[in-house]
This record gives C-alpha cells, structure tokens and sequence, in this order.
C-alpha cells in the first residue's frame, strides 16, 4: 500500500453534508495519486541525498545543545526542536543524515498535503499537480527542508492546519477539529507563531464564517489541550520575564539593518516564495477572496492577510508567512481549471514558471564545491556558507587552548560571542580537549556562566573595547580561518586571551545578555 493510500484510509469517513448556501459539494475529485506521488518522492530524494553536505548549520548546533539542557522553554522558542535534535544525536552522533530525516520527510509529505488541498478545494488532476510541483520547486521550502529548523516544522503543520479545516467545510466531520487541535499543540511546542495564524482564521470565520464552525464543541476542545499542552512553556517564559519579547525585538532591528525592515519584508517574502509562483499565489488570494465558488473558504484569504499585516506591523521575519504559501497555491492551481484560458496561458505559463522556480530550488541546495560557495554573495547562499567552517573554528580554539601553560589550562574556560559558536564548541570541543564552552547570547546564555574559580579566557569573537573593559590584559591569539575562503559570520574572527576578570562572573553575567 503506498504512502497516499495511507492516508486516506487514515482519514475520517466522509458523511456528505446537505446543501446550503456557500457550501461546497460533498463530492471531491479522483486523487492524482501517481504524479504526485513522483513529485514527492523527487523532492524528498534531493533533499536525502544532500542531507549530510556540508556541515550543521548554527540554528541545529544550538539545538542539539540546548537538548543537553532540557527545559520547559527556552529564551528563543518552546522545547520540541531541542528534544527532538538531542534525542537524533544521542541516537547517532554526529549523523547528518539523521538528525534531517524528520525534516525530509515533512517535505515530502508537504507535498502531498499541498496536492489534498487543491483538491479538496475542487481542484481536477492537474491542479493538484501543479499545487504540488508548486510546493516542491520553491525555493524556501528547499531550503527548509534540507535542515532541521523550526521553520520547517511551521510550514508543514501550517499546511496541515489549513487542509483538516478545508476539508472540515466539505464533510463536517468534528473528529477534523479535534486532529487541528492536536496539528496546533505540536507546533505550539516549536515555534509560538501558529497561534497567530489561528486566531487570524478565528477572527476571519467570525467575520465572514462559516460561523457553525465556532459554535463546534470539538473545536473549543481541541484549542484547550493545545493551551494546557503549551501552559508550561509560557509559564517558563513568565518565570523568565519573556525572554521571547527580547527576541522579537531584537529580530525587528536585525531586520532592519540587514534586509530593510518593514519596507523589504514582502518582497523578501515573495522572493522565498519564489517570484515566477507569484501570479499563482495571487490568482489563488483573489479567488479565496472574490470567486462565489469558494465562498465558504473565504476566510482562509482574509486570515492569509491579517496574518501578512501582523508580522509587517510587529516587524517579523518574511519567512513567518511561508506557511501561507501551500493554501495560496493550491487555490491559485484550481483557478486556473475555471479559466477559458486555462488550456492555453495559464497552464503553460504555470510550466514555465515551474522550469524557473526548479533551477533555483536546485540552486539553493549543497551541491557547490567549497570553490564555488567562496565565491557567491552572502546573501544569496548564507544558508550553506554557515554550514562550513565548524571543525576549524574547533581547531582555532583548541590550538589556543594548548598553548596556555598546563597550570593555566585547568583554570580555563571558553567564552563566545555567539550561541552558534558556543554550540560548535560544545559538539566538537571535547574530542579536543577543550573545556565548556558559554556564551552570552541568546538562549545560551541560560545555560549558566563560568563559574567564579575559573581563569584565563579564550573569548571567540566580541568587542575588544569591551573585553578590554573587564579584564586586565586582553590579546589576541588567534583568527578564525575555514579554510575554505568562505565568507560567514565566524570567518576571520579573533579569538582573545582574556586575564585578571575585574568582577566575578556570577556578578557579571547577569548584565552580559543579550539578544541581538
């Protein structure tokens, strides 16, 4: 049995529903199993392939570390993503392969969720097909789905959600709300940003409706379990003064210096996206929002741009929408079905766009020799360029280590300037002698500080006024090289041999956070 027969066998019994205004017809059209089935398997295969090049990236470094550090929260998102990285090392360490398998196959299935959609909106064979290559050949969703991020984890769920309501509009079947609850609880627990979404399609329904659906017993349950599943890490964020507030806003000024805050967040958003996919998100957004055929969904429009104004006036990051992305799409991909032009322009431009869209979600993956990357913008491959460089910085720091006196070296300690580092460190560290590593960034910062009795410092990385300012001698040892000529954040950084610390650190820590 394969992978969709699956799924639908899992799915609740239709019970057709009677007519009424706005209301879509029970039936739905045949499943264009095979093609969609090749689509996923082509996009879950690249990524597999792929997976172990070239090295963990920071976010995944941080992960496994703050596994090791087990809480109810953490200063930048609830606990699902460090459990779920710690319990994939500790199951094989060190495996690349591993440790991306869940975000593998959750595009993959993407993919396949993306094809239900359409069809559940009414969409014949080929638009599930084109829904489908849609989500397959975007760019943010391939380079989502090489890593173990929480994003990637967002996108899917997102999906997710939108299908069990899409799909609750067409069979009323309650036991769907109680499934969207749970789809809401898990990704509560990764990333906090859903529950925008979902009080944006609440708003959305008590709007336009279908308003039935608020008045659902089912619903209501399924929001209390993912409250209560998500009380203890708000009430970690309580206890800890929300440390996630610190975040948001240090993400807005980041945002702002780097890609033009407010004024670049739409167009880097579409640009994730993908910009040949455009006219097909906005054919997909117009018809939500005006088609009388899909009245009963409109709410799924209106919620996509409360949900796009939110993050723009709170100054979010653009790839907080692209779990927008899979709805647009698939209404995009039935629209087309009812167009006269739809056997001409339409479909032909959707192939052309897709061409496009492949050769850069192509492009987006690890296939480059170090060379190469050395030699691209930042920008436009940043999320491979922080892949590399990781033993180095190891091997920078563990060279600094043994060149201290032996009876400095017992008192020493590693300090970085971010939690990246710090979590390279803490993973490459010990295989060379290298004692803990702490940072003050972010949240690794929680993770505790030097203790009082400790030493000489290597600080990677930081402001040497700063440095200068706490400690009595301050000289630099070393400079961060991968070797590789690739420019990223660690390249060419100092690491400093710091002595005589003016003030304990148990003192100073508290005022060293930060966020930025």
């Amino acid at each position: 049995m394969s992978q969709t027969d699956l799924a639908d066998a899992a799915a609740p019994a239709e019970q057709p529903a009677p007519p009424a205004a706005g209301r879509p017809p029970a039936g739905r059209q045949p499943f264009a199993r095979r093609p969609v089935a090749i689509i996923a398997g082509v996009l879950t295969a690249a990524l597999l392939i792929t997976s172990d090049r070239y090295g963990y990236y920071g976010d995944e470094l941080y992960f496994i570390v703050a596994g090791r550090h087990l809480a109810w929260g953490y200063a930048d998102q609830p606990p699902l993503l460090p459990l779920l990285a710690h319990a994939l090392n500790a199951l094989a360490p060190g495996n690349l392969v591993v440790l991306r398998l869940p975000a593998t196959l959750l595009s993959g299935l993407g993919v396949l969720l993306c094809a239900q959609l359409a069809r559940e909106l009414g969409g014949q064979r080929r638009a599930q097909v084109l829904s489908a290559g849609a989500f397959a050949v975007s760019p943010i969703v391939v380079v989502f789905g090489h890593l173990t991020i929480t994003p990637t984890l967002d996108v899917f769920c997102w999906t997710l959600v939108s299908w069990l309501l899409v799909r609750w509009i067409r069979v009323r079947d309650d036991r769907l709300l109680l499934w969207l609850g749970l789809a809401a609880a898990v990704d509560l627990q990764n990333k906090y940003l859903v529950g925008v979404l979902l009080l944006a399609l609440a708003g959305s329904v008590a709007a336009v409706g279908p308003r039935e659906l608020l008045r659902r017993p089912a619903l209501w349950a399924g929001s209390l379990f993912a409250v209560l599943v998500t009380l203890p890490s708000l009430l970690w964020q309580a206890q800890h003064h929300w440390p996630q507030a610190d975040m948001t806003s240090a993400i807005a000024a980041e945002d702002d210096r780097l890609y033009g805050g407010r004024f670049g967040f739409l167009p880097l958003a579409l640009s994730m996206a993908g910009f040949p996919l455009l006219l097909l998100m906005c054919a997909g957004l117009w018809r939500l929002l005006r088609m009388p055929e899909l009245r009963a969904y409109r709410f799924l429009g209106w919620a996509a741009l409360a949900t796009t104004a939110f993050f723009l006036l709170s100054d979010g990051r653009s790839y907080y929408l692209a779990g927008l992305f899979p709805v647009l799409w698939a209404a995009g991909a039935v629209s087309l079905q009812h167009r006269p032009a739809a056997r001409g322009w339409g479909w032909g431009h959707s192939t052309v766009s897709f061409v496009i869209c492949a050769v850069v979600a192509v492009a987006e993956l690890p296939l480059y020799p170090f060379s190469s990357i050395a030699k691209m913008p930042y920008a436009f491959n940043f999320s491979t360029a922080e892949t590399i460089g990781w033993p180095q910085l190891a091997d920078t720091v563990a060279a600094a280590y043994r060149a201290l006196p032996a009876d400095e070296q017992q008192h020493a300690v590693v300090v970085t300037d971010t939690f990246w580092a710090q979590g390279a460190l803490e993973l490459y560290g010990p295989a060379r002698g290298l004692p803990q590593a702490y940072s003050p960034q972010r949240g690794a910062w929680y993770f505790g500080a030097p203790p009082d009795d400790s030493g000489a410092v290597l600080y990677v990385g930081g402001d040497e006024a700063k440095l200068r300012g706490e400690f009595t001698t301050v000289r630099r040892v070393a400079t961060v090289d991968n070797g590789h000529g690739v420019k990223n954040l660690d390249q060419g950084k100092a690491v400093w041999l710091c002595q005589g610390l003016h003030t304990p650190w148990s003192q100073l820590w508290p005022g060293l956070r930060e966020f930025a």
